[in-house]
């Protein structure tokens, strides 16, 4: 997603809807479903690819402890606690040494409820499945964006890379979603001057020599599609934390 949504920057720009099924479809066409204006009043999540912040032990890995799956007040609405499998790798299997692929597990809705409960960000529980399956389609589209840039330096028979461990920053806007802000108040007929609704830091580490890529993905409100669909765009790059990544530059984005 990037901060230039009438002109874009040079990228390679793909634009997908949300499948038919899902209830993204009845969501408004512009920001993020999660009101995060309220200051969070406690910090606690699930176990996805999405830092929820913390309120006990948390786990490395993620910046977030285990949620329960139990009705949390004010909720009066029962929420589902089934988690659903991401296609996003967690180990590889030389690591475990078992031949298994294990992915990572997004969180239920009851779970993501109670993250949101104790963060202070109020969205209604009814919504609350609707916000999950949003969720998830954005993180599942960050990680095709995040292959797509893998793919350019991927060797012969090297395994696919995994998310190793992540963290979510939306309170600290990038470098890049700054300029792009500028940009927009300098020419606001050709620059989005929205900035992104949120931010994440995933570490995707290499099977073959476990070097570890930072990416950073920013999430931005973008114009619904011709028929009518929310619209979302991601900016998804790796971090220039080595000379690879600043070798690799630019900038690949997302629309969905």
């Amino acid at each position: 997603m990037g901060q230039s949504i009438s002109s874009p920057p040079p990228a390679t720009v793909t634009r997908t809807s949300p499948p038919s099924s899902c209830p993204m479809h009845d969501v408004p066409s512009t920001g993020c479903p999660i009101q995060h204006n309220n200051p969070p009043v406690a910090k606690s999540s699930g176990g996805c690819p999405i830092d929820h912040s913390s309120f006990n032990t948390l786990n490395p890995t993620n910046q977030m402890p285990n949620l329960p799956q139990t009705p949390i007040s004010p909720q009066a609405v029962p929420l589902p606690t089934e988690r659903t499998m991401s296609s996003i790798p967690r180990v590889v299997d030389g690591e475990t040494k078992t031949n298994t692929h294990q992915t990572w597990e997004y969180p239920s809705p009851q779970q993501f409820y109670n993250a949101l409960v104790r963060k202070g960000l109020d969205t209604p529980p009814e919504h609350i499945e609707t916000v999950v399956e949003i969720h998830n389609f954005l993180n599942e589209r960050a990680w095709g964006e995040v292959m797509k840039w893998e793919r350019r330096v991927a060797q012969e028979g090297d395994e696919e890379p995994h998310l190793a461990r992540f963290k979510g920053r939306p309170g600290e806007m990038s470098p890049k979603a700054r300029f792009w802000m500028l940009a927009g108040w300098l020419l606001p007929s050709r620059f989005n001057t929205e900035p992104p609704f949120d931010r994440h830091d995933w570490i995707v580490r290499r099977p073959r020599d476990g070097t570890e890529v930072r990416y950073v993905i920013d999430y931005y409100s973008a114009p619904s599609t011709p028929n009518g669909d929310p619209g979302f765009a991601l900016d998804v790059r790796p971090a220039l934390d080595s000379l690879e990544s600043s070798e690799r530059g630019g900038t690949r984005q997302a629309r969905s």
